[in-house]
């Protein structure tokens, strides 16, 4: 153990580091929590996290994570004073919301690519949260430092974050057979809560066949929500559980969805199980923050110390909701005239685009182009998935673009491409040019004859896309 001094010692010297760090100098954001752990040892860690006296609650996965730890902080922020940090997915950046902040409940954003990128096991030992929320988990990151990544060590990734949680509560998606089948092996150690959807007016029927995580035979699904979530069995005996939370009734309308949300589930902090109904008004912010706001919900219901506050806080917080909360480069449409819509933002993975050309059909109302930004090299496997996406759509023109950093392999993506489509443009814009880059694809989605345009793809996960977006809104 880290001796008193010593603690005391690196976390002082942690928090005069932050003066640092607002100026620019180090690992920005993440520097208190370095400095910490470099002075101090695992040990200071442990013993910082060991001084909330309700404790952590970590958000992982592949979409979803920064949207529903924002949305999740906002519940919980109502209810009680928290420590917290997102977007920045390190060790770092968890103890540096430790450190700086005040509270006795913490909230943490925390990605995982694979056991040398990601430490999960160690994260959950020197944390020892109380809470680990999966919102869903897909290929992505399929090469790591130029290294290709297989699906099956990041999902073992993602298993051990919460596989030696000994107290405390998962929150995981059962729609995802993924996540839900690590729920599913909690349920021996720990509470599980599921969240899901219970309705029908969310259909995917892309045809695309699942393996069950449990067995590797393919799933039945008797409903796709999206992609992989759906409402599956196999005949191993591996079946979707029945969520705690669930969207029972959606009405989707172009200026605002109403959503009803019920739930009944076990509360962490006050060691029982409660219920609740609530039905929001939230603008059109698309299908995949559903499922954001089901996980923050279902989150917030299991850790709040204020039971008797769920309804109302959920209320004040979703009914005032505006599309300021999307973290810069998600995917929106932007409306440049009374007949011209623009869908952008990032797609890295399968997931991500399908999601996103699903929410762009409700606008398309004629002949759209595609502005498609590639994969790399060693990325064939999300191509494919794209791809998949791309035919379903059926666009009437296709720009292809690289969206990282080789241009040989970005046109091969775009042969591929043209063996099924007539109308494909491809333009070699390179990665060390972002600013040209940024200015191109701007130019083709205002300039562009059709009055339905998606862009998306892989990029610069913020920058990118933001600036495009800024730029098109400015315009």
């Amino acid at each position: 153990m880290v001796g008193k001094l010593t603690y005391h010692f690196s976390k002082n010297v942690g928090k005069l580091s932050s003066n640092l760090s607002k100026i620019g100098i180090g690992q920005g954001g993440s520097l208190p929590g370095y400095v910490l752990l470099k002075l101090g040892g695992e040990d200071a860690l442990s013993r910082l996290a060991s001084e909330m006296k309700q404790g952590a609650v970590i958000v992982t996965g592949t979409n979803g994570k920064t949207t529903t730890t924002t949305l999740l902080i906002k519940l919980l922020s109502n209810d009680v004073q928290i420590r917290r940090s997102f977007e920045n997915n390190t060790i770092n950046s968890i103890a540096t919301g430790l450190l700086k902040q005040k509270g006795d409940l913490g909230v943490f954003e925390y990605g995982i690519r694979n056991m040398e990128y990601g430490i999960p096991d160690k994260v959950q030992k020197l944390i020892d949260p109380i809470g680990v929320v999966y919102t869903t988990i897909s290929k992505e990151h399929t090469q790591v430092a130029g290294v290709k990544n297989p699906f099956t060590a990041y999902y073992h990734a993602k298993q051990l974050l919460s596989k030696e949680m000994k107290r405390g509560v998962v929150v995981t998606n059962s729609d995802d057979p993924r996540t839900a089948l690590i729920g599913i092996n909690k349920q021996k150690d720990i509470h599980v809560n599921f969240y899901g959807l219970e309705i029908d007016n969310i259909c995917d029927d892309d045809g695309i066949s699942i393996k069950c995580p449990n067995c590797g035979e393919l799933l039945n699904y008797s409903h796709k929500f999206l992609n992989h979530r759906g409402v599956y069995e196999c005949s191993c005996g591996f079946k979707r559980p029945e969520p705690n939370v669930k969207l029972t009734k959606a009405e989707f309308g172009i200026g605002k969805w109403n959503l009803t949300i019920e739930g009944d589930l076990y509360n962490y902090i006050a060691k029982k199980d409660v219920s609740f109904k609530v039905e929001i008004a939230v603008p059109p912010f698309g299908f995949h923050n559903i499922y954001n706001t089901l996980a923050s919900i279902t989150a917030y219901a299991t850790f709040t110390p204020k039971v008797e506050n769920i309804e109302s806080t959920i209320h004040e917080i979703f009914d005032s909701l505006d599309m300021s909360f999307i973290p810069p480069g998600r995917f929106e449409v932007v409306r440049v005239s009374d007949d011209k819509f623009i869908g952008l933002g990032q797609g890295d993975n399968g997931d991500a685009l399908k999601i996103n050309s699903m929410f762009m059909k409700q606008y398309i109302n004629g002949p759209f182009e595609f502005i498609y930004t590639t994969p790399d090299v060693d990325e064939d496997d999300i191509f494919n998935d794209h791809y998949r996406v791309i035919k379903n759509m059926n666009p009437d023109h296709i720009i292809v673009v690289p969206g990282r950093t080789s241009v040989e392999k970005a046109e091969e993506y775009c042969e591929i491409i043209r063996r099924d489509f007539d109308g494909v443009d491809f333009y070699p814009l390179g990665y060390d040019e972002m600013a040209k880059r940024i200015e191109k694809l701007t130019d083709f989605a205002l300039n562009s004859s059709y009055d339905y345009v998606i862009m998306s793809g892989c990029g610069e996960e913020q920058a990118m896309w933001e600036e495009i977006k800024k730029n098109i809104i400015n315009r």
